[in-house]
């Protein structure tokens, strides 16, 4: 089966910008894929080219199987493109432009489209000038779900959005990979993307630095364990792979890389466990890693944006 994205050792600059430096990234035909990196790190440029509005500098991208650059028109009848920040036609009705969007992309399925305008409460009858940004996110979305098109691109698409609305989001993005169609998300929202995406590709600085599944990358990351002793633990500060060890008593919290957690939990075992909490490393934490090894701070790394501890976002 043809991939639905390939792009490899993409480079484009503007000026003495280098916004994208030999990325690569891959993306399989029906799945739902997270694009991650913070602002500045090549996402949008990235996605620029794929919809064949920037032509790169060297390298090759292909987007379902075709040259996005070459073959933009037939393309973007394939193709569903959401922006973070939507612009309608002022004097257009949101149904108007709904409908507008289905014939410049081969049809829209009306039971789904009539559908679609009922979960996400959205008055189709509206000018465009009269919408709120969540509005006209909402007209952009539901054209893009009611679309007949084999590839969706979601650059920030529930931005404006209320938590009511990103739940109608994610269970529509679901239903698209039922359907058989694939979808790049790109969201700083980072909870949104580990509760949809098959696999994830995080960039820094224009290049991929790191792409697989969720299980993959805690494979290869640390654990989190919390645990409560009947004893005094003993050995624990001595293990390969133990970081972050905090001892309180007989209250053990620690780090582990996931392939040294058996001899962790042996350690452990030995000084009687009453109680045991292991967590596997969340999306937030394996993004926030790449950004944090050179400086320890995400903003120091060039990450641009910092993290709001313990709320899956990355604020802007």
């Amino acid at each position: 089966m043809t991939k639905a994205i390939t792009v490899a050792g993409l480079h484009k600059s503007f000026g003495r910008t280098h916004a994208l430096d030999g990325l690569d990234l891959t993306v399989e035909s029906g799945e739902v894929h997270g694009f991650l990196g913070p602002n500045g790190s090549g996402k949008s440029t990235t996605i620029r080219v794929l919809l064949g509005l920037l032509r790169a500098d060297s390298g090759a991208a292909q987007l379902l199987g075709r040259d996005p650059w070459r073959d933009a028109v037939e393309l973007h009848r394939r193709v569903a493109y959401v922006p973070g920040d939507v612009t309608l036609w002022r004097n257009l009705s949101g149904g108007e432009v709904i409908d507008l969007y289905g014939r410049l992309r081969g049809g829209l399925d009306d039971a789904r489209r009539a559908d679609l305008v009922e979960r996400f409460e959205l008055d189709p009858t509206k000018k465009g000038r009269t919408y709120s940004k969540g509005n006209r996110q909402k007209v952009a979305l539901v054209a893009a779900f009611a679309s007949d098109v084999d590839l969706l691109i979601l650059d920030e698409p529930t931005s404006g959005l209320d938590p009511l609305m990103e739940e109608v989001f994610q269970s529509c993005v679901a239903e698209e990979r039922e359907r058989g169609r694939t979808v790049l998300l790109s969201s700083h929202i980072l909870s949104e993307v580990e509760s949809l995406c098959d696999r994830v590709s995080i960039i820094r600085q224009g290049r991929t630095v790191e792409t697989g599944s969720l299980a993959g990358m805690r494979h290869l990351t640390r654990t989190n364990i919390k645990a409560e002793l009947a004893g005094e633990p003993e050995g624990l500060a001595g293990l390969p792979g133990v970081h972050d060890l905090d001892v309180r008593g007989y209250e053990v919290s620690l780090q582990v890389d996931t392939d040294k957690l058996d001899a962790v939990l042996r350690s452990l075992t030995a000084s009687g466990v009453r109680s045991l909490t292991s967590t596997p490393p969340t999306l937030e934490e394996l993004f926030l890693r790449h950004y944090t090894a050179d400086t320890g701070t995400a903003a120091d790394a060039g990450a641009g944006p910092g993290a709001k501890a313990g709320t899956g976002v990355v604020a802007r």
